[in-house]
């Protein structure tokens, strides 16, 4: 006789296993590179050193 299977534990796990599979291809998608972030960083900082310098008291 075949194993007894819970079908509601096996759809979870299968739903759950596309989910990781989806969110793998959008961290590779949408991601940003290490470079990526680095620039954004430093511009930001830029950005908003640029207003700090135009703060009026």
């Amino acid at each position: 006789m075949g194993e007894i299977v819970n079908l509601n534990r096996a759809r979870k796990a299968k739903a759950k296993a596309a989910q990781e599979t989806q969110a793998a291809e959008n961290r590779v998608r949408f991601g940003l590179t290490k470079e990526e972030k680095r620039k954004r960083a430093a511009q930001d900082a830029a950005a908003k050193k640029h207003l700090d310098g135009h703060k009026l008291d």
